[in-house]
């Protein structure tokens, strides 16, 4: 299967290396800096007959991939994945989808009109302990659910926002929540239920005055099945990244996933004694060499499944909306000073320009 990627950041580098563990053919690379190219062709031995684009959309005619991933500015995922859609190119966007309700939309109705897979890139779904956990809702073994918490404690300092000057602003990234931390509000919501009803929230920017976002979120959400959500997320935690944590409490059983970026089960208590937790705790703990964790490879093996087989992936487009629109609510919440009701139908990151101003 051919495959190409856009945009040759700092996250690209996992999924060249997804896309070479499933043995794609990688054909293109494309990014504005001709550099990111180079260095990613050299780092990962790529043929030089590897074509490289600074426009994607010469790309998207010349080379004619099935997959592609988009890791370019967040801010501007949405346009190139409905370009990318238009062309008939299957996609793994990386998280958020987009940066508004409407364009998350309208990804999702291309994709549907053109039988187009696309997966939001919330590769920790695939953790071996986030699998674990979900088997153990969809079996129903915390009965009633009563709520859960995010925690996600880390660290970022200028030189991380000085490598790009699109970080930390609302017309191309949004802040911690929508950055970093949309990957456990993404689990969160997902164990939960999904259907959120009203979140109320506080959002604001301790340390970090040379971005325009939030470095700080704290959040109530309320699910239709009744049970609650706590999301705490910041990068204001001295002196490095802490902690990427998940609770879940049920009328019959506890759960908490911890590490840096929930990859280790912690606490493992049901009624129902079906296992051994220190077991499980044993052997569902990885130790990634960074947050980004071990997801990438098996989110693209479902995807490259997906489209052989012509089903869903198992991270679709409207999962990358639920996240992101939550994440919206947040802001939203924070910004009114009330509690916001969910579905969202309309609503953008640069709504809330000016925010933190001084």
């Amino acid at each position: 299967m051919k495959y190409a990627l856009i945009g040759c950041g700092r996250i690209s580098p996992n999924h060249l290396a997804a896309a070479l563990a499933n043995n794609l053919e990688i054909v293109a690379l494309c990014d504005l800096d001709p550099q990111n190219m180079e260095d990613k062709v050299v780092k990962f031995e790529l043929p030089r007959s590897v074509k490289r684009y600074i426009d994607y959309h010469e790309l998207l005619e010349e080379t004619r991939p099935e997959l592609i991933s988009i890791c370019t500015e967040s801010g501007k995922h949405a346009q190139i994945a409905l370009d990318c859609i238009q062309a008939g190119v299957n996609l793994v966007i990386e998280k958020p989808i987009a940066l508004s309700v409407e364009d998350a939309d309208m990804i999702i109705h291309a994709a549907q009109e053109r039988n187009v897979k696309v997966s939001a890139c919330h590769q920790n779904r695939f953790n071996k302990s986030v699998v674990k956990i979900r088997e153990a809702v969809e079996k129903r073994r915390f009965g009633k659910m009563f709520y859960g918490t995010a925690h996600i404690r880390w660290n970022r300092e200028r030189e991380y926002y000085d490598r790009a000057s699109w970080r930390g602003t609302w017309e191309q990234d949004g802040g911690a929540l929508m950055n970093q931390c949309i990957h456990n509000i993404d689990l969160l919501r997902w164990m939960l239920g999904n259907d959120v009803v009203e979140v109320f929230a506080y959002t604001d920017n301790l340390d970090h005055p040379y971005i325009e976002a939030e470095d700080l979120g704290i959040a109530l959400v309320k699910f239709a099945n009744g049970a609650y959500g706590i999301i705490e997320g910041t990068t204001d935690v001295y002196p490095r990244n802490l902690e990427e944590t998940l609770y879940l409490f049920g009328e019959k059983g506890t759960v908490k996933a911890g590490g840096g970026s929930v990859n280790i089960i912690e606490e493992w208590r049901f009624s129902d004694m079906l296992d051994d937790p220190d077991e499980i705790m044993a052997k569902y703990h990885e130790n990634p060499p960074n947050v980004y964790g071990f997801g990438h490879t098996p989110l693209f093996a479902d995807v490259i499944d997906s489209i052989e087989k012509n089903r869903q992936p198992l991270v679709t487009a409207e999962d990358g909306k639920r996240a992101m629109e939550l994440v919206l609510a947040i802001y939203k919440s924070a910004a009114e000073g009330k509690p916001v009701r969910l579905p969202l139908k309309s609503c953008k990151t640069t709504d809330f320009m000016g925010r933190f101003s001084q």
